[in-house]
């Protein structure tokens, strides 16, 4: 019967350690968006008006940015797992498929999300999908 090799325990302990300060640093600057994005918010009912806001902040980009964050992360976490890499790495794999399909980098983690979280195997008729992102290689 052939010998499995399994990392050590140690080893697999540290990535998760990893994966988790990554996950917390993350969250912080998810907070930190939301914080802005609420200023910004409470300086619109006060009255001043939405154009001048969006004008003179950010608050387009962070709506984006909080809105499509979460589903990004979740791919990441799927292509660690499935590549036994770090956050950066994976989320390299991501941009890279991302850019090789020509598809939004937010729409490729939720083609990702959806085909892992579907019970059933899911035909994209061609669009980008895990496939693309499994075939590239890792670095």
């Amino acid at each position: 019967m052939p010998e499995v090799t399994s990392e050590p325990r140690s080893d697999v302990a540290g990535r998760l350690e990893v994966a988790r300060l990554e996950f917390d640093a993350q969250a912080r600057r998810f907070e930190v968006a939301r914080a802005r994005l609420q200023v910004t918010l409470d300086q619109i009912r006060k009255g001043r008006p939405q154009r001048e806001i969006l004008h003179s902040s950010a608050f387009a980009r962070l709506q984006a940015r909080l809105e499509t964050m979460p589903v990004i992360e979740q791919a990441k976490g799927i292509l660690m797992a499935q590549h036994r890499c770090g956050p950066d790495e994976a989320f390299d794999l991501l941009r890279r498929a991302s850019q090789s399909a020509n598809v939004r980098i937010n729409v490729l983690a939720e083609r990702l999300v959806e085909q892992v979280a579907s019970p059933e195997p899911q035909t994209n008729g061609g669009e980008a999908s895990t496939a693309q992102v499994r075939s590239l290689p890792s670095r």
